[in-house]
């Protein structure tokens, strides 16, 4: 039977994912402080093959038991199990007296969630914007900037749909010039990629609008050089960090752009529905906020955050997100990813009629990759791999590309990968 007191004085110790009382510390602190005591000299390179202690991070994760094979984790990430209890357990907690709990215990855990977040990110917690996905961080962006009718903005057709959507709205709305690149992924060839950007530009350029890691192949872009060539211009740039924050270890002051968006919900399992924007401390003024501010003008960080009433219950999960998350490591849970993508990817290199369409160069892809098969539609693979394999993927059929995005995650099992290596063998045979 539910026991509302001994419920509220549990849950009032547990009101920080950033305390001693953390859920994380609760459920996984003294098991994981073993294991990184063993491995605390081994490389993350090596330690991505180490089975032994990925098999202690899948457990984390319900998803990993699952009998549906999630390989589309570049869309969605499941979240660990510790996540889903924060938010269950602070969701029940809000219930109890809504105006009370949300805004006077559990709003109180901004600042902490919004420094561990810029720790992560290498950047001060006064440039971070909490908010609910990478489209509401970039869109903030997009329509808070000043531009008049003839300025040019450079992306390309490789962007992610809402961010070329938002850019053609403001060239429909007030006469913008919304130019747009097009790449023939994989490249493997920096100066090419910064190249095109470069050659795009004229004297009305005012934007550049870049995707860190392009959602629909992986490719890794070199956005510090392009960023560094548009600066030299007096050129701003824009970059889209959906897929690479909470994957890739970087600091994003050194991407060299001026703003920066991402999805929580990805590579760092945070709840679904969490986002981050960070703006280079000086440009903050410039940027209109996307809802009401009393001080639209203002270089407070916190005015992209006025959403009115959100969930508090997703922010504190987003902290045992990062609990979970520093407690691997971003290099370790980088080159275990890597070494998924490079596990199924190179052995599917050897079924006849199959095509990668992703580099597998270490410094031009990570976790997403897309794979093909002759004579077989991109609908039809993802279809036939779900229909008899339970293996959940992203069929795409876009532009130039025609394939099936592949995307494991940290609980993917070598099993899971060796399930979809069988798929292909048998629909490449007919």
């Amino acid at each position: 039977m539910f026991d509302r007191r001994t419920f509220l004085k549990k849950a009032g110790v547990l009101t920080g994912a950033f305390s001693a009382t953390s859920l994380f510390n609760h459920l996984h602190a003294q098991e994981w402080g073993t294991l990184a005591e063993d491995y605390k000299n081994i490389s993350p390179s090596e330690m991505a093959t180490k089975e032994d202690y990925w098999s202690v991070i899948q457990k984390g994760y319900s998803a990993s038991s699952d009998p549906l094979i999630m390989l589309n984790n570049g869309g969605v990430s499941p979240s660990p199990i510790v996540v889903q209890n924060a938010v269950e357990k602070f969701n029940l907690m809000s219930n109890q007296g809504p105006s009370y709990y949300m805004w006077r215990i559990l709003d109180q855990g901004r600042e902490n969630l919004r420094e561990s977040l810029a720790k992560l990110g290498g950047c001060s917690p006064e440039e971070i914007a909490i908010n609910r996905n990478a489209t509401e961080a970039l869109v903030t962006v997009i329509y808070g900037l000043d531009l008049h009718r003839g300025d040019e903005v450079i992306g390309s057709h490789q962007d992610y749909p809402n961010m070329m959507l938002a850019w053609k709205q403001r060239e429909m709305r007030e006469g913008i010039v919304y130019k747009q690149l097009s790449f023939n992924f994989p490249v493997e060839n920096d100066a090419e990629i910064v190249a095109a950007y470069q050659n795009a530009i004229t004297p009305n350029t005012k934007i550049l609008h870049l995707t860190h890691v392009i959602n629909w192949t992986g490719q890794i872009m070199p956005v510090q050089k392009i960023a560094r060539m548009a600066h030299e211009k007096g050129i701003e740039v824009i970059i889209d960090g959906a897929h690479s924050y909470g994957l890739l270890e970087f600091n994003i002051p050194d991407l060299e752009g001026d703003y920066f968006g991402t999805s929580l919900h990805k590579y760092l399992s945070a709840p679904i529905g969490s986002g981050m924007l960070w703006v280079k401390k000086e440009k903050i003024s410039k940027v209109w906020p996307l809802v009401c501010a009393g001080d639209p003008k203002s270089d407070n960080i916190r005015k992209f955050e006025n959403l009115g009433t959100r969930s508090f219950p997703i922010e504190q999960g987003i902290g045992e997100a990062l609990n979970f998350h520093n407690a691997i490591g971003t290099k370790r849970k980088e080159e275990r990813i890597r070494y998924l993508k490079d596990y199924w990817a190179t052995r599917a290199l050897e079924i006849p009629k199959v095509k990668l369409h992703t580099s597998l160069k270490h410094e031009y892809s990570c976790a997403l990759a897309c794979v093909s098969i002759e004579g077989v539609s991109p609908t039809d693979l993802s279809d036939q791999l779900m229909k008899t394999y339970k293996i959940q993927t992203s069929p795409i059929s876009y532009e130039n590309l025609h394939c099936v995005r592949i995307s494991p995650h940290v609980y993917t099992k070598i099993s899971d990968l060796d399930t979809l290596i069988e798929g292909l063998e048998k629909i490449s045979r007919g």
